[in-house]
């Protein structure tokens, strides 16, 4: 049975190479989160596609029971690569970023299928407060919906399986709840779920940027905005950090960074003077060890912490203007 929230990966490998797969399978549902995070976002290369679900037991119950009240047989990690992967390499190096020892990685044969359809049809949907997430392929079993939105697991991060998306939504649908943004900022969009979400929940927002350091990235994010209905309403941009000219000397009532905490700490005084009187600000791609340095980071340059959700091993933080 395939784990409803965090996670999975954000690509899939491609229709014409054979991946090489390293698999983990352990009864700790947390730490097979951490580990699949781990994985995903901060081994470099990161996998072309990674998946994480409970499985069955096949004789005696070991990590618990599933939903449907079958005995579980613990949580499989299955990460895909383009290229041949060290296992004990990979699981050193997810032990040192975690700081603790982990169970080994071992390498598994991988028969000749498609899995550009297999690793799609892994992700399930999520739902994130009032946000449903899902692929083209449950399009006829999701409602449709403001709250519905399509996106497929393709050559940008965001599915909303990972701890860190699924955290921001849950945060944009709070805060959308309590305020009206006039000027929203998604950096780092990935494949613009983010963005796409504020847009769905506030029609009446004036304006929507998003950008990212990856060009093919934003390729993939205006596709995505496309297939759900608001690109017209949403600027994309390829940027590093704030130095576009559509960001120059702007204000932004919302402001999202889904990236990682060591340029998350450098952006600090830029993303501070981005934001406007009462913003708000959302930050994840973090670990819940580096949320206190992050959150420092902020208070030095004049913002207040207002929420920390800690998912999977991952931090969402909400802050604003003192």
């Amino acid at each position: 049975m395939t784990d409803p929230m965090p996670h999975a990966g954000a690509a899939a490998p491609s229709a014409a190479a054979q991946p090489f797969k390293l698999a983990l399978t352990l009864a700790d549902r947390d730490l097979a989160r951490s580990i699949a995070g781990a994985v995903q976002d901060l081994i470099e290369p990161p996998p072309q596609a990674l998946t994480l679900f409970e499985e069955p037991a096949a004789g005696e119950p070991q990590g618990g029971t599933v939903s449907d009240g079958r005995a579980s047989g613990g949580w499989r990690i299955e990460a895909y690569f383009d290229e041949p992967t060290d296992a004990a390499r990979l699981t050193a190096d997810v032990a040192a970023i975690l700081g603790h020892e982990v169970p080994p990685f071992r390498a598994e044969d991988v028969p000749d299928l498609n899995w550009v359809t297999i690793s799609q049809a892994a992700l399930p949907p999520v739902v994130a407060g009032r946000f449903t997430v899902h692929g083209s392929h449950d399009r006829g079993r999701v409602p449709r919906g403001p709250g519905s939105i399509v996106i497929d697991a393709g050559e940008a991060f965001g599915t909303a399986h990972h701890a860190t998306t699924y955290g921001c939504l849950a945060a944009i649908d709070r805060l959308t709840r309590l305020h009206q943004f006039r000027h929203v900022l998604d950096l780092g969009c990935g494949s613009g779920v983010l963005a796409i979400a504020v847009a769905r929940a506030q029609p009446h927002t004036r304006s929507i940027t998003a950008t990212d350091l990856d060009a093919q990235s934003v390729t993939v994010a205006r596709t995505n905005m496309a297939i759900n209905g608001v690109a017209r309403r949403i600027a994309a941009h390829a940027a590093a950090g704030l130095e576009h000219p559509a960001l120059r000397g702007r204000r932004f009532d919302l402001v999202i960074a889904n990236i990682l905490a060591a340029p998350l700490i450098e952006l600090a005084p830029s993303l501070a003077r981005a934001l406007a009187p009462r913003g708000r600000l959302v930050l994840s791609g973090l670990l819940v060890p580096q949320a206190p340095e992050v959150t420092a980071a902020y208070r030095a340059s004049g913002l207040a912490l207002v929420s920390h959700d800690r998912i999977a091993g991952w931090s969402t933080l909400v802050l604003r203007r003192r």
